[in-house]
């Protein structure tokens, strides 16, 4: 097949999953725009006076960036992963597996419409929120790197696990047991600072931590470390995923044996 019948077929493929969730786009896009403001609504009304993180900087207005990249992570994840596992259960993936498409064009496609969705959702929910507290952007040269460093990691990490799972109740094992946790305990609510010491070792060990902190510097020109350590911390899982799922892809892991 010709480099530019490979192009065609990755494009026809990236539009097809784009195409998927943006028909519902109110399952995928409002409701998690709709649940993060119910999150800034609750904690920003309790701990508004009771909590301060950066100089100047009130609570509600920190919380907002964290709320912004947990909504990018966990919907870039949940857009490959539900993809891919709807496919193989309900049987159409034999299409894909039939066409001369490489595992270069799936990783594309499907980590690439992981991407978009990320960054829309993340722009939602930035919109909705932003008219609920002051916010500037110190340095957003970060906030675009992390948010597509981050959304591509997800996105790769939800194509493993949609390999891996074979029904739907693994994909949501995954995501109540691994994704979950690692996002609640990565900085979104808090500042890792001021946790005890164990917390405080462990949540250096959570590459979500890093991609949330290095994305809250974009908007604060402050973080708990700083952006270059977080960024090859992000960069260096971002590789080490996207190198497993391309393997996983070439040999074809748990679709096509």
């Amino acid at each position: 097949m010709s480099d530019h019948g490979l192009l065609s077929g990755t494009r026809t493929l990236l539009y097809k999953e784009m195409l998927r969730f943006w028909k519902v786009s109110f399952q995928t896009v409002a409701a998690p725009v709709l649940t993060a403001v119910l999150y800034l609504l609750i904690f920003g009304h309790v701990l508004e006076n009771h909590v301060k993180v950066y100089d100047n900087v009130g609570y509600t207005s920190f919380l907002i960036p964290g709320l912004v990249m947990m909504s990018v992570l966990q919907n870039a994840f949940a857009n490959s992963s539900s993809s891919l596992i709807q496919s193989k259960i309900s049987g159409n993936l034999v299409f894909l597996l039939v066409s001369p498409l490489s595992h270069w064009a799936w990783f594309v496609a499907y980590v690439g419409a992981s991407v978009v969705r990320g960054v829309v959702v993340g722009a939602g929910v930035m919109l909705v929120t932003i008219w609920f507290a002051p916010l500037s952007l110190a340095e957003p040269a970060w906030v675009v790197v992390f948010a597509v460093v981050g959304a591509a990691m997800m996105g790769a990490l939800g194509l493993l696990a949609g390999l891996w799972a074979e029904k739907f109740d693994q994909i949501a094992a995954f995501q109540n047991f691994i994704i979950m946790p690692m996002t609640f305990l990565s900085g979104v609510f808090y500042s890792v600072k001021s946790l005890p010491g164990f917390w405080y070792g462990a949540s250096h060990l959570n590459p979500f931590f890093y991609m949330i902190d290095g994305f809250r510097r974009g908007f604060f020109g402050a973080s708990d470390v700083s952006p270059w350590t977080s960024l090859a911390v992000a960069g260096g899982s971002l590789v080490v995923v996207c190198a497993l799922c391309l393997h996983l892809l070439r040999i074809g892991y748990k679709i096509r044996h």
